[in-house]
């Protein structure tokens, strides 16, 4: 309530300046005015002769000339800015209307009565009604200065006319007080029309300083936005490259808040949006005036720091990360946040503005990719990596069409029997300008573009209609990304391939790792079981390698384990990795499993796994990944992982030479 009362005040009194500055806008016209008085004053006193009239006319040049000076002064004051104490104006300008008007009105009665010449009658009255008439348009921004001049002006006047007796006269008289009247009247109309005029013009003069502030600031926490602060890094840059300033360093601080949409999810929006305000009341009370702060959207912030160096630069992204690192308390939430910052320099890190945002995005990407709560500066390499990144990105959305992707095969073979049991199908891309990509590289590209999908179901068709030219006994495998669950697409693509290559669900198997039970809402708990009630195989593979195995075995029911390749590396000389691996054949066994080692590099490593009852195994001593030609040929001649092995020598010796 006392805001609105205030602000209803504030509102009045710019309204009321305006009108006093109405009033001096134009001092032509009240120059002009002021000639015409003096001319008429003195064309009665050279009529008349007499000493009152020249008195009168002196009085009235000097009253025309103060109010034309001060018109004058005051204009060339608010041409420049600089208005002034506008009630003392006001007062300034009403006492020498009210005189410049009181004297005209008192020199037309004086002339009335003093003298018989209709000449000066003329002239006096001629005076005061022209001036009367100018007053209700010219000074209608004040009404009681334009109706008291008015008053002034034709009351005494008409009172002149009045008492010389004569019948013209008097009807004169009636006539110019009805006028006073009417003056009045069209005053007041045309004082409603100045001001409403007025206020729509500040009216509207707020609406675009609201809409500028709302195109500049962040309406929830009232620091810069995007534009704004881009719009500040340009003129930097412009004052940098003109040396107007006289500083070279500029740096860029990009922040991102850790967890803020877990944050944001959980506890609701508004607790949400009180997080990132209570963020930026720490980070201006953090900078003190050393940073410009901007919401460039969501939870990411961007701190711009004329004249810090790369050392500077360094120091405040550590103190703002060590700010957040206890968390933030918000209400009744003590809320567990961290800050991701990157940052870059100027002008060594970027040419222009634009670019030396890019870089300390970049750099914030690569904080954010060694495990958040970190600050990094940009380095050019991480630009190379972006570029490699951007192409991949680019690549991966044609590769398929383009017929760049190649489905090979690594046997996996039966330790008993010695013949190759099951073919896991490995992508192998051949980029046009990059070259061979490892999908180490391109699948996690592929996850977070939302390329999986299609990748997944071009693997699983090729792999079915693969295997269905191999012999009934033999098996294939195919690894499956956390990304293809949460499609739950998975299914359905699975049902369709079978049913298309005709080949028996038995005979295909899903490679899954632990990182898929993570986040876990019971889908995929529920796609698994689908796929298994097909008749597919599940295989855990990498077993060891995560935090749950154990776990895992106890809630899903997989047909096989693949133990990771880093348990094998050293089995000859480590006794624990015996221990390991003997461990998990028990279990397997127990648990009625497959169990397949990964990882056979050596003869040694083949022969440990034999001693532990390992049943399948797979690796660089038997045989690489190979194109489906050469692994159909190999099928074809029944190879054994003896034959396999030889030929696996062959063929690095061949490589050597």
């Amino acid at each position: 309530m006392l805001e609105a009362i205030v602000g209803e005040e504030v509102r009045q009194a710019d309204l009321r300046r305006a009108l006093v500055e109405s009033l001096y806008a134009s001092p032509t016209s009240l120059a002009i005015g002021a000639l015409a008085g003096l001319l008429l004053s003195l064309a009665i006193a050279h009529i008349s002769r007499d000493p009152v009239m020249i008195l009168f006319t002196v009085v009235i040049s000097l009253i025309a000339v103060a109010r034309t000076t001060s018109a004058i002064f005051y204009y060339r004051k608010l041409k420049s800015g600089r208005g002034g104490t506008y009630r003392l104006w006001e007062m300034a300008y009403e006492l020498g209307a009210w005189a410049y008007a009181g004297m005209l009105g008192a020199l037309a009665f004086i002339t009335l009565v003093r003298f018989d010449d209709p000449a000066i009658h003329i002239l006096s009255v001629a005076l005061a009604t022209g001036y009367a008439a100018g007053i209700s348009g010219r000074n209608a921004g004040r009404i009681k200065i334009a109706v008291g001049q008015t008053c002034l002006a034709l009351l005494p006047t008409a009172l002149g006319l009045w008492l010389d007796g004569n019948f013209g006269y008097r009807i004169l008289a009636i006539v110019l007080a009805t006028m006073v009247i009417a003056m009045a009247e069209i005053t007041r109309t045309t004082h409603h029309i100045v001001v409403e005029a007025l206020r729509g013009k500040k009216e509207k003069s707020l609406l675009a300083a609201k809409y500028e502030r709302l195109a500049r600031y962040d309406s929830l926490t009232g620091v810069e936005n995007r534009m704004a602060m881009q719009m500040r890094l340009r003129e930097l840059f412009d004052d940098n490259r003109e040396g107007r300033d006289g500083q070279d360093a500029l740096a860029i601080l990009w922040m991102d808040l850790d967890r803020f949409k877990e944050i944001n999810d959980s506890l609701g929006h508004m607790v949400g949006d009180a997080l990132l305000v209570t963020v930026v009341e720490r980070l201006s009370a953090l900078l003190e005036g050393r940073g410009h702060i901007a919401r460039f959207g969501g939870d990411e912030f961007v701190i711009l720091c004329p004249g810090a160096g790369r050392d500077e630069a360094q120091a405040m992204a550590e103190e703002v990360r060590i700010c957040f690192e206890q968390g933030v308390d918000v209400g009744a939430h003590h809320l567990a946040i961290s800050a991701s910052i990157g940052f870059a320099v100027g002008p060594q890190d970027g040419r222009d503005a634009d670019e030396l945002m890019q870089h300390a995005d970049l750099a914030l990407y690569e904080a954010k990719a060694q495990g958040r709560n970190r600050v990094m500066g940009f380095a050019w390499s991480m630009k190379e990596r972006f570029h490699r990144i951007h192409e991949i990105e680019r690549g991966l959305r044609s590769a398929i069409a383009e017929g760049q992707m190649e489905l090979h095969f690594q046997p996996i073979f039966d330790v008993k029997s010695g013949r190759i049991h099951i073919c896991e199908g490995l992508l192998r891309w051949n980029h046009p300008a990059l070259g061979a990509v490892s999908p180490a590289e391109f699948i996690p590209i592929a996850e977070s573009i939302g390329m999986i999908e299609p990748l997944t179901q071009w693997v699983l068709r090729q792999a079915c209609f693969a295997a269905v030219q191999w012999p009934e006994e033999i098996r294939v495998a195919i690894n499956i990304s956390p990304a293809s669950l949460r499609f739950g697409e998975l299914p359905r693509a699975v049902i369709e391939t079978l049913m298309e290559s005709g080949l028996s669900a038995r005979r295909l198997e899903l490679e899954v790792t632990e990182s898929i039970f993570l986040h876990d809402d019971g889908q995929t708990h529920q796609m698994l079981r689908a796929l298994q009630q097909i008749g597919l195989r599940l295989v855990l593979d990498d077993f060891g390698t995560g935090y749950s195995s154990l776990s895992y075995l106890r809630s899903y029911r997989f047909d096989g384990i693949k133990i990771d390749r880093s348990f094998m590396r050293c089995i000859t000389e480590s006794k624990e990795d015996q221990a390991i691996v003997s461990a998990v054949g028990h279990l397997a066994e127990a648990l009625g499993m497959e169990i397949v080692a990964e990882g056979i590099e050596t003869a040694e490593q083949l022969q440990y796994a034999r001693d532990a009852h390992i049943h399948n195994v797979q690796g660089f001593l038997m045989s690489m990944a190979q194109p489906r030609p050469v692994i159909d040929a190999m099928i074809a001649r029944r190879m054994t992982i003896g034959d396999a092995m030889a030929s696996e020598l062959r063929q690095a010796r061949a490589r050597r030479a």
